[in-house]
Order: structure tokens, then sequence, then C-alpha cells
């Protein structure tokens, strides 16, 4: 299986987070497939960073964000846009039926 996980990065007490698409057998910080955003908590806001098309192409094909990582694309508005592309193709089928 595949999900949309955090990977830590950053110096001790300085954490930076990376977006990143891996297998859900591969360690927190270790093999991943694709980096697809970035989330820094030390900014005032703390600041994100999603490639917004990559994320939508790996929910797509059945990527499962993980809690946090669900938080995030939700606050950036990347899960409302899957949702309504995925409610406009079943309306499609369902009028093709």
């Amino acid at each position: 299986m595949v999900k949309i996980r955090l990977k830590r990065m950053g110096a001790r007490n300085r954490p930076f987070y990376r977006l990143v698409v891996a297998n859900s057998t591969s360690p927190r910080d270790g093999r991943f497939i694709e980096t697809i955003g970035t989330y820094n908590p030390l900014t005032d806001p703390p600041s994100i960073t999603v490639k917004e098309e990559r994320a939508l192409y790996w929910l797509s094909v059945g990527a499962q964000p993980t809690d946090i990582a669900r938080a995030l694309l939700k606050k950036t508005g990347v899960l409302e846009k899957f949702q309504q592309q995925k409610a406009q193709s079943k309306k499609k089928v369902e009028a093709g039926v």
C-alpha cells in the first residue's frame, strides 16, 4: 500500500518536514517514491507547500494520506479538489450508464 506521509528533516530541535509518497513498509525517514511538498512548523504561520497536480495524481491512484498529511492537504485545499473531481467522475459514470 502507498501512503502520503511526512519525512522529518532538519537539525535537532529544528524540525522541517517533507510530504512524501512512500510504501507503507518503508521506515519514516527511509526510502520514498516522490516528494510532493514541504511543511515548516517553525515559521509564523507554519508554511505548507504542495505540488497540487502530483498530490491529486497520487490520491487518484489510491495513495492513503496519514492523519497529519490529510490535515495538511485539507488546509491547502488539495483534498477538497480531489473530492470534487471524484464526485464529478461519479456523475459522469452515472450519466453514461
